[in-house]
């Protein structure tokens, strides 16, 4: 999940066709790279988006170049990501449907408590990838409203720095 943070939207609040204008381009920039990583596009929310990918690798690829693409927008987006089962509703050919369920939830929450530019990312997906190429700092012990529990969370060390 990828939400582009309010500093932008203040900045061009007066000038909704500016506004208009960087967003699409934020949107061509996430959807290459959603395709580029063999992601599915199953959802917008405004100037959010949630794909869904068959590695957590690919997520967390996709993820840290989306961060740098917007980048040069002058945008720096907020990304979370989860793994976890999800119903898929309204799939049809040429369509994949939306998801649901509680992992569309938490990978929502997590994105929501990155900070801009940051890909944040939850236990299960670092346990997941352990031993891969990517690195974590620990974020800390965090309550995930509507999620049982307390979430430790990873944030993503700067892959385009090594």
């Amino acid at each position: 999940m990828s939400q582009v943070p309010p500093t932008p939207r203040t900045r061009y609040a007066k000038c909704d066709d500016r506004w208009r204008d960087l967003l699409d381009n934020h949107d061509t920039l996430v959807r290459h790279e959603i395709q580029r990583f063999g992601g599915q596009e199953v959802n917008t929310a405004g100037d959010g988006f949630v794909a869904t990918f068959n590695s957590p690798s690919a997520a967390i690829a996709c993820a840290a170049d989306v961060v740098g693409a917007v980048r040069v927008l002058g945008i720096e987006v907020r990304v979370g990501i989860h793994a976890g089962e999800v119903e898929v509703r309204g799939a049809r050919k040429g369509h994949h449907g939306d998801v649901a369920g509680m992992a569309v939830h938490i990978g929502a929450r997590v994105s929501a408590l990155a900070e801009p530019g940051e890909v944040l990312v939850s236990s299960t997906v670092r346990d997941i990838v352990t031993g891969s190429k990517h690195s974590f700092a620990e974020r800390g012990d965090h309550d995930l409203k509507g999620v049982p529990g307390r979430w430790r969370l990873y944030a993503l060390v700067n892959e385009h720095s090594r």
